[in-house]
């Protein structure tokens, strides 16, 4: 702590905050420890423009208002001032009295870096400095572990669910606990990155963290700023990246968040039909106002930079994007040219991601985005949003759509599986089996695969093998890699035991091994985004549900052939067009016994003959198990 001013925020600070570009208010908003001519305390600054007076209350002042008030600069809006004593741990709000109504409220800090712990609400005062990172060659090669052409496999997890101490009354684990223990699972899984549900700071756990209150604070149940930091730190040590969700589309509106801030809708729109998320019951941000873009696009860099974050997965696009999002007929106020566009939104995601690529070029940003709109994952020079990805959530619901046929009626529907070929390299696609298929009543994964018990298993290795050979990064969710029964829940951990069953740990062995090959083979990953990586060998054996492609690497023109069987009859003597004469390995087969299937396959390999198939001159004759998928890669080839 260094000696300064009773004034922080300069009149160049307070320029580019009116102007919207402070792209870190962080380190001017807020509360920091401050030493000012000799005496040690807290500095605040909070953003209430129309506030008649603004004081800061906590227990160094029995949360007595008007005991401190703070200062306006001038027409920035921009409330501050410095209180001595106060201290690293103090809790605070803001007790703010509007100008225009009389209104009082106490208030959390939007910038605040960590909260009480829920169901209470103040803020608290914390320093982030003294953290000492250890991942200095994970920060210094990540560009190539999140590149485009990189191997991308993401493990989704809710940290308060994902494991908990049954023995201790069913609680979750601390960031510290939870660090070893994730970062050693998600290493022997072979998964590259992990995805962490929304860790800021939310009142209420059901939530799972997408109504967030605290947008700069990491959520206290799990432990102090640091203690995330700790987190972070041991899973880059392992070589494993970390995507935060992130949620700009909506607030709640609990009184103590950022809804009617200082006595006027100052963060949400005035008007019901802009303001409110009718099916959240939550408020939307205006990202017309450039104050209130730039509280967003600080705090995405605060957690790239501060917590060393490599990713952001931007929650809920779709919401943002249209102005008529699941509104009725005359709920909603067309924009400028009496289009459902919402303008203002679009060009708020076109910034933030021009901002945070330009910041950090190799972080990788990724819009949930659920409907047509062109161009998501493309440049803004080139008119697109800017994002780095895109979830595909067409070909995740063909799929599982397709997956709960029953066996026998799959070739009426075998343009499910087809479809996402033609469109497949429109956008930098990321395959998401995420939580949000596992629960509301959906079920399981498991759950949703037809057949008995055994079929199940089989159609679950069929489609995760469907899914890692299938052009776009992927994504699980926890419990999935193992086959949860249940559907899950945020109250409770993983079923962990399930894995003393052979059948499952079968399964989990599958995405084990899944992991491990896609990352060994550029030709599984490198062209992904990219149609001269994939090429179709037969896609129209609609009578016996069966589907055959090429994947190509981009620089040493190595090819994968899958194969992939949806019916439980085993398909033998079945005839591949190949493009090189040679030996063909057998790399994997989703039904090894390994893994927990009936042990049919290729005995490792197969030789090519010079018999012409599928437009290729040499062919191989394999089988394909039971709702089975095989892979193969040919060891020696001549042109």
């Amino acid at each position: 702590m260094s000696e300064e001013s009773t004034i922080f925020l300069t009149d160049y600070d307070l320029h580019l905050w009116m102007e919207g570009s402070h792209h870190r208010a962080w380190e001017k908003m807020g509360a920091h420890l401050a030493e000012v001519k000799g005496e040690k305390g807290t500095r605040f600054a909070v953003w209430a423009p129309n506030a008649r007076r603004v004081s800061v209350v906590g227990d160094f002042n029995e949360w007595k208002e008007g005991a401190h008030s703070l200062s306006t600069r001038g027409d920035s809006g921009i409330w501050e001032g410095f209180i001595p004593h106060v201290k690293q741990g103090d809790l605070y709000k803001y007790a703010v009295e509007s100008q225009h109504n009389g209104y009082k409220v106490q208030k959390a800090d939007p910038f605040g870096f960590a909260c009480e712990i829920r169901p209470q609400t103040a803020s608290v005062v914390w320093d982030l400095s003294g953290y000492d990172w250890q991942d200095g060659e994970w920060m210094a090669h990540r560009k190539e572990k999140n590149a485009l052409n990189s191997p991308v496999s993401i493990y989704e997890v809710h940290l308060g669910s994902w494991m908990r101490v049954a023995e201790e009354e069913n609680r979750w684990l601390t960031y510290r606990e939870l660090a070893p223990k994730l970062a050693q699972y998600v290493a022997e899984m072979g998964f590259t990155h992990v995805e962490l549900l929304p860790v800021t700071e939310h009142p209420f756990d059901g939530s799972w963290g997408y109504q967030t209150v605290g947008y700069y604070a990491p959520t206290s149940r799990f432990g102090t700023p640091q203690d995330f930091m700790f987190l972070v730190d041991t899973l880059h040590q392992h070589n494993i990246g970390v995507i935060l969700d992130w949620v700009p589309a909506h607030f709640p509106t609990d009184e103590h968040g950022l809804g009617y801030f200082d006595g006027t809708h100052l963060y949400e729109h005035a008007d019901p039909r802009q303001r409110e998320h009718q099916d959240w019951g939550t408020y939307i941000f205006n990202y017309g106002r450039v104050e209130v873009s730039n509280f967003l696009i600080s705090n995405a860099l605060f957690w790239l930079e501060k917590y060393h974050i490599d990713g952001l997965r931007v929650d809920a696009v779709a919401s943002m994007l249209y102005l008529d999002y699941s509104r009725e007929e005359g709920g909603w106020i067309p924009n400028a040219y009496g289009g459902r566009e919402n303008l203002e939104a679009i060009e708020f995601l076109k910034r933030f991601n021009a901002v945070v690529y330009q910041e950090f070029p190799d972080a990788m940003i990724f819009a949930e985005e659920s409907t047509s709109w062109p161009m998501v994952s493309r440049p803004t020079y080139l008119g697109g949003l800017g994002f780095g990805y895109k979830w595909n959530m067409g070909w995740m619901h063909d799929t599982l759509t397709y997956m709960s046929k029953d066996p026998i009626h799959r070739r009426y529907h075998h343009n499910h599986l087809t479809f996402s070929l033609l469109y497949a390299f429109h956008e930098n696609f990321v395959l998401p089996f995420s939580h949000d298929e596992v629960v509301h009543g959906k079920g399981s994964m498991m759950g949703k695969m037809s057949g008995d018990d055994w079929q199940k298993f089989a159609n679950l290795r069929l489609l995760y093998g469907y899914m890692f050979t299938h052009p776009g990064k992927k994504l699980l969710f926890m419990g999935c890699e193992f086959g949860q029964w249940a559907e899950w829940n945020h109250d409770k951990s993983l079923d962990w035991h399930l894995l003393e069953y052979a059948s499952h740990d079968g399964l989990r062995r599958w995405v084990r091994d899944l992991n491990t090959l896609m990352r060994g083979e550029p030709s599984l990953f490198e062209l992904d985004s990219d149609p001269s990586g994939f090429q179709w060998i037969d896609c129209n054996d609609t009578e016996q549900s069966t589907l055959v492609f090429m994947r190509r690497a981009r620089d040493s023109g190595e090819v994968s052939v899958c194969a992939f069987n949806f019916t439980p009859v085993p398909r033998h003597n079945y005839r591949v067009g190949v493009p090189f004469s040679g030996y063909w390995r057998e790399m994997i087969n989703s039904d090894a016994p390994l893994y927990g299937g009936s042990g049919q396959g290729n005995m490792g390999g197969v030789e090519s003959v010079p018999v012409a198939a599928h437009g290729h001159f040499q062919s191989i004759n394999i089988t394909i198990p039971p709702l089975g998928m095989v892979v193969f890669k040919e060891e020696s080839r001549e042109a």
